[in-house]
């Protein structure tokens, strides 16, 4: 399960739309060891540049993955997952984002464009195989 503070969705959504024409991404932080190892509370969202520059695919631009490591540890801190969106398709991860999945204890969050109204879902992958986790918005 994947539990989302409302201002940080909404941020989330903010930079996909902002990405366009081109995919957005960024990294999710949250405190370790905190809770069952499938949930995670995302405290901080990271919006990167991507580096592909593309409306299909996504790269994570290398400076801003390691800004974003360096805040989150010097605030207690990981990176436990990615968003990124996709402009064109729905929510589900396509066969380039399974095959780039780079943690199998990763949450991995896709923003949907497709539809005038933006999808947010999440998902595990691992060893090639998805799994769609809940996702809990957090009024606060």
């Amino acid at each position: 399960m994947l539990e989302l503070p409302a201002d940080l969705h909404g941020a989330m959504v903010a930079h996909a739309l902002d990405g366009l024409p081109d995919e957005a991404c960024g990294l999710l932080a949250a405190r370790p060891g905190e809770r069952h190892p499938d949930d995670v509370r995302v405290e901080r969202f990271y919006p990167c540049r991507n580096a592909a520059a593309s409306s299909r695919v996504y790269t994570v631009d290398p400076r801003d993955h390691l800004r974003a490591d360096k805040d989150a540890e010097a605030s207690g801190m990981e990176i436990v997952g990615v968003v990124h969106s996709h402009t064109h398709t729905d929510a589900w991860p396509s066969p380039t984002d399974v095959a780039q999945a780079p943690d199998p204890s990763w949450h991995y969050v896709i923003v949907s464009l497709r539809h005038p109204e933006a999808a947010l879902r999440s998902f595990r992958i691992v060893d090639g195989n998805i799994a769609e986790e809940p996702v809990v918005l957090l009024e606060e």
